[in-house]
């Protein structure tokens, strides 16, 4: 889907990051003026190497617990893409101190700069894990449960946040509930990598994988172009569509086992070897989500929201690029 995007200052935090770097990159594809804020936690340089010389962007290396920081980087900006966290449920169940300091004192410090300097629209990334025990499928924005981790407190609180300032500052708000992203700059290394990269790189290696469980959990995958779809449309969103949350997910779910047939199958094109390889059975993963299968009703009524992308038309372009890339 075409966006109408062009000539706005626009700020992303977290822009080395995987889906920062991603959004970065199409807004200067779109005429845009980008500003990057980061302080390599977790993003990673190379993620920039494509544009990091555009004479539309500027990187500016700083973290969000400082408020200075995010006050210097909102200067003059009309919009603010805020991608910007500590992901990860078990690194949050194992320093649940660091993930509140940088998802939630970092966040409010971003709200407290956007409002101070003017912002015009204030678009975050919020989580699914916010539905924490919530067994009703699919997931509708109005009905959560109660969080199961560390991480899924603090991108609730997020929303109460965003929320308040809304209606005490009026600052518009929006904010993008996502559900298992997955794409090309997607990190496969390091403790708590995502499940689709780190899957694609240990059958690249003939590597047996590791399923949490019996592989029947399920997820609403969601590929990169799909969310930078949404953002955009965040930013270009009429009043009435603001102040509040979005699921953004292809609207489908499917297990684990299902991943890992269509994992094997994609990448057996490019080594018949990987087919054969065995797939290993581990315990369930403390803080896991059983189920998770997204409504996009809302966002596609409010939002215009269209995604493109299914499970397996995001895996055949994610598999290339790792293939290509590792």
């Amino acid at each position: 889907m075409e966006v109408n995007l062009a000539g706005k200052n626009i700020l992303v935090t977290g822009g080395a990051g995987f889906i920062g770097s991603n959004l970065c990159e199409q807004l200067l594809l779109k005429g845009n003026n980008v500003v990057c804020l980061d302080n390599f936690a977790t993003g990673k340089r190379e993620n920039l190497e494509g544009f990091k010389n555009h004479e539309n962007f500027t990187l500016i290396e700083g973290d969000i617990r400082n408020l200075d920081d995010c006050l210097k980087a909102t200067k003059e900006v009309d919009y603010v893409l805020h991608q910007a966290a500590l992901g990860s449920v078990p690194r949050s169940i194992q320093d649940p101190i660091t993930s509140n300091e940088v998802n939630v004192t970092g966040f409010l410090n971003m709200l407290v700069a956007a409002r101070d300097n003017h912002v015009k629209r204030f678009v975050y990334a919020a989580s699914s894990s916010t539905y924490g025990d919530s067994e009703a499928l699919p997931k509708v924005e109005d009905t959560i449960g109660k969080p199961l981790s560390p991480y899924a407190i603090t991108k609730y609180v997020n929303e109460l946040y965003a929320d308040i300032f809304s209606k005490t500052y009026g600052l518009e708000t929006i904010g993008l509930r996502y559900f298992n992203v997955f794409g090309r700059r997607q990190d496969p290394n390091g403790a708590y990598a995502a499940v689709i990269p780190k899957f694609v790189s240990q059958l690249m290696n003939l590597e047996s994988p590791v399923i949490n469980g019996d592989g029947n959990y399920s997820r609403d995958f969601t590929y990169i172009d799909n969310v930078v779809q949404a953002n955009f449309l965040s930013l270009l969103a009429d009043k009435k569509a603001v102040n509040t949350v979005y699921n953004v997910a292809y609207g489908d779910r499917n297990t684990l086992n299902d991943l890992m047939g269509y994992l094997k199958e994609y990448l057996s094109e490019f080594n018949p070897e990987i087919k054969d390889v065995a797939i290993i059975n581990g315990p369930n993963r403390q803080g896991d989500i059983p189920h998770s299968h997204a409504s996009v009703a809302k966002a596609k009524t409010l939002l215009k929201y269209n995604p493109q992308y299914s499970l397996q038309k995001g895996l055949k372009e994610a598999v290339s690029w790792y293939w290509e890339n590792l």
